[in-house]
Parts: C-alpha cells; structure tokens; sequence
C-alpha cells in the first residue's frame, strides 16, 4: 500500500545528505504532501537531486517541522555538521527516516508493529532472518533501515504488518516518538567510539532501542558480554528475555540446536547460512522477537532452516580445487572478525582497511590458526606490528588483488584449504564500503575460477 499524499502536508522539512537514506526520503516526504528542501555537500549529489524535479537549497531554519540529517553525518561529536549546528541552535529536530516513518504509519492509521535490532555486531542478519522467518510464516512484512531499504521507502503495511528495522547507534540517537513493540541488543564492544565520546555514549545511543517500550513489549538482549548483561538487569519496563550463542539463556543452545524453555526449536547444523556460536546467538534473538510477535514455533523453524544467508557475511564465494574462499568483508572490527576465525580450523587470512581502536589485538587468541595473514590498505602496518609481536606469518600486499592472487597460490601449494576475507577494519581508503569491497573479492575468486577452467 501507498502512503497518503497529504499525509504530512503543510510540514516542512530539510533533507540533509543525499546518500542511500536522504534521497529516499526526500522523495517519500514529497510523495506524502510535505515541502521538501534538500542539501548535500557535494556538487554532484545536488545536480541529481534537481534533476528529480526537488527543491535544492541550504535550508533555512524557520519554519523547520525536522531536518532529517543522513545517519553518516554528525549533529555533535566529533565536529556537527554547520546545517546540523544550526538547526541545534534554531530548536529543530533532527530525526532519523525511522523516525519519520513511525509517523507516517500511525498518521495513516495502521496498527503495524514495529521490531527493531541493534547491536554492535550480528544485527545484519538478525534483521534479515527475522524479515525472513515473518515473511515465511505469512505476515505482511518490509525490512530495512540500516539494511538494505531505507526506512521511509518502504511500503504502508496493514495492522497485521511487522515493520522489521535494523538500527545503527547513529539512527536510534535521532528518535523521539519510534516505540518498537519487539527491541533487539544483541552485544556490545567497542564502537564509533570517535561518534559518540565513549563507551558509555555509545552504549547510551545502542539502549535508545528499548525507549518508550510498554510493559506490552519485548526486549531481547543478547548476554554473551558484560556490558549488554549488566544491561539487560536495569531495562524496563518491557518484558526481558535473554538470548545466548554459548550459554544459559531464556533462547540458546541446546548443543547444535537452538532452545528456549519449552524445548528444542531448530537444529543450526542444518542450517548453512548460520555457522558458528555468533549466529546461534542471532539466531536465538530472531527467534526470541518472533515468539513476541506471534510466529508459531515450527513457523521460526521452518524459516530458520530455510534462511539463506546475507551477502558479505561468511559467504562462500568459490571452492577452487578443494580451497574454499569466504567473503566476510561485512567484518570491520576485530569482534566481528572473530566470529570468522572461529569457524575454521586453519586458513589463510586476508584483513586491513582502517583499523578502529584496538586494532587486532584482541584476535589474538584466534592468531594460531592462521597460517599467513595478508594485508592491505591504510593500516596494514599497524596490523603487521601486532602480528609479528605474536609470531604470526604475515605479510603486507597493498591491494586486495595482490592478497587475492598470493592467497591462492599459498593456499594451493598447501599452507592451508580456507581463505577468509575478514578484515577486522573499516574500507574506506580503498572502496566505497565494505559491500564493494566484497563485491571485488567475489569477482577476483571468480576470475582465478575462470583462468583454472
């Protein structure tokens, strides 16, 4: 269904940043009758923008319902964006798409819920199995957000809709009114540290998903850390519910197969899209919304063994002679990147981009299982120090291609049956993000498939 076209009429609005949520939503709030300026600082962006038929301007601040500033673009720490800092200091709202599209569905009268998951790692695919577990059991449903669509291009979904959101700390810090009827945190380890000041800011934005709740609703918090348990004992007042990936739990593992208190759900080795502890704990926090939104316990098994997976995220993406090659380029801090190791018993390693705070040492405990670690991009020396201060074989390649290529060749002369794209660090300095950098893994592996054929 379609959003009314005068949902939001005689609002005004600033869209800022035209990237993969801004536009979106510059043209939803078109569509939905409201007056509409957009920004971006950069010159490009704004052509395409007026060749949309949209009103192009720095916005003024009078008058302003909200400016709706892109998730990437600070409105305090480190520095505020100046359109940011203005609005600040006018009194206008920044709000996130999400917030926005709460709105728009309650304005237009749906009753639709709404399940939101964060989490400093794991919460791609959390969103995702879910969207698919709700999907599979026949409920109306769209997901997006941080994933995928943005939230205020999705549809107007009936009363019996589920509205299924990943939220990152930089969406949920810009709500006012968004109440999410089931909340998922799966874990917390440092993270845009340099966003929100510390860890303690950063924790206060991730908790910002279980504001507003009801004694009515759900939170899911996952306790395989310390700082999401001593979470999960002061939230309220939604009803808690505990899920683990490694322990006692109200949803956890029961050997390979996921359980909550009335028995076994789901046995994970069947299910290939979800290898290692990490994703039983996704797994059980899916499960866990589920069950708060109504899905019948063979409708979350069903569609957890039917889940197929996500791109980026431990996807193999070629077996060449017996070597497997893993592309999990969707890892870009050591937590995320330990999830990988985890899985294989001996691989060769590729890893570097732009570390975030504690680098790699961390993954330390994963280190003899790494034949050589290749590594690239900006702080591929950072990474080197902390290898060799730990023995580890390892060199530095520069250039994906160059890991790409030397990986195959040491994987098949014998050092090792597993090469994992995994690379602890963010992408920037060398892709546009970690999705084109997987993509171009993808397309190395297939071109050495190609010359081997």
């Amino acid at each position: 269904m379609n959003f009314p076209p005068t949902l939001f009429q005689g609002q005004r609005f600033a869209v800022v940043g035209l990237g993969r949520n801004g536009l979106p939503a510059a043209r939803a709030l078109v569509a939905m009758g409201a007056d509409v300026t957009v920004w971006d600082d950069k010159e490009p962006a704004r052509a395409a923008a007026a060749r949309e038929g949209l009103t192009v301007a720095e916005p003024t601040m009078p008058g302003l319902t909200a400016m709706v500033l892109s998730p990437g673009i600070p409105h305090m720490l480190p520095v505020p964006h100046p359109l940011a800092a203005a609005a600040r200091g006018a009194g206008v709202p920044i709000l996130s798409d999400a917030e926005l599209l709460f709105r728009a569905v309650r304005a237009a009268g749906s009753r639709a819920r709404f399940a939101g998951i964060t989490g400093t790692n794991g919460k791609s695919t959390t969103t995702a199995l879910l969207a698919h577990i709700a999907e599979a059991a026949g409920l109306p449903t769209a997901a997006g957000g941080n994933l995928g669509t943005a939230a205020l291009a999705l549809p107007l979904l009936p009363d019996d809709g589920v509205y299924v959101l990943e939220m990152s700390s930089y969406m949920l810090e810009r709500l006012e009114t968004l109440r999410f009827d089931a909340a998922a945190m799966l874990n917390l380890s440092p993270d845009h540290i340099d966003r929100h000041g510390d860890m303690i800011g950063y924790a206060q934005a991730k908790a910002e998903i279980f504001a507003r709740q009801a004694e009515t609703d759900t939170a899911v918090i996952g306790i395989d850390d310390e700082l999401s348990r001593e979470l999960a004992a002061i939230t309220g007042p939604a009803r808690v519910v505990t899920v683990s990936g490694s322990g006692p739990a109200d949803f956890g593992p029961d050997g390979t197969w996921l359980r909550d208190a009335a028995g076994r759900i789901a046995d994970l080795s069947a299910a290939r899209a979800l290898p290692g502890a990490h994703n039983m704990q996704n797994a059980a926090a899916a499960a866990a919304m589920a069950a708060a939104l109504g899905i019948a316990r063979d409708a979350v098994a069903r569609g957890i063994a039917s889940y197929p997976g996500l791109p980026h995220r431990q996807e193999k993406v070629g077996e060449i002679e017996g070597i497997v090659f893993v592309n999990d380029s969707k890892a870009t801090n050591a937590d995320s990147t330990a999830c990988a190791l985890g899985c294989y018993d001996r691989l060769i390693w590729i890893a570097g981009g732009m570390a975030k705070e504690g680098g790699i040492e961390p993954l330390a405990g994963y280190f003899p299982r790494v034949a050589e670690a290749l590594l690239i991009g900006r702080d591929a020396p950072i990474l080197a120090a902390t290898l060799a201060a730990h023995n580890v074989p390892h060199r530095i390649v520069e250039t994906l291609e160059n890991a790409t290529r030397e990986a195959w060749a040491d994987a098949h002369a014998g050092m090792a049956p597993v090469v994992l794209l995994s690379p602890a660090c963010a992408s920037w300095d060398q892709f546009t993000g970690f999705d084109q950098r997987g993509d171009r893994f993808r397309d190395l592996v297939a071109a050495i498939a190609g010359g081997r054929a």
